[in-house]
């Protein structure tokens, strides 16, 4: 049990990390998101980012939705880390 837990926090904290590139990568409007290895890492973050989209519309120009997508998963990663500790 342990072993996957401490996968899936590994796996979090990675998508974590893709999800801040994401959000970086769109300060520069040079991207070619349809080229790789830009659309690879668009078709692996859309769908979670799409999730928070759908209630967290864009205001004034601004998509706060990977914000908050990001701090659930730090919630997440947290929450398992702490029961990796706690339980074993």
């Amino acid at each position: 049990m342990e072993v996957l837990l401490n996968t899936l926090v590994s796996f979090v904290s990675i998508y974590s990390v893709l999800l801040i590139i994401r959000v970086l990568l769109t300060w520069f409007p040079q991207v070619n998101w349809y080229a790789q290895p830009f659309q690879a890492l668009r078709d692996i973050s859309d769908p979670y980012l799409n999730l928070f989209r759908s209630f967290i519309p864009p205001m004034g120009g601004w998509d706060l939705s990977p914000m908050v997508a990001i701090f659930a998963l730090q919630l997440i990663s947290g929450t398992l880390g702490s029961l990796t500790t706690s339980s074993f």
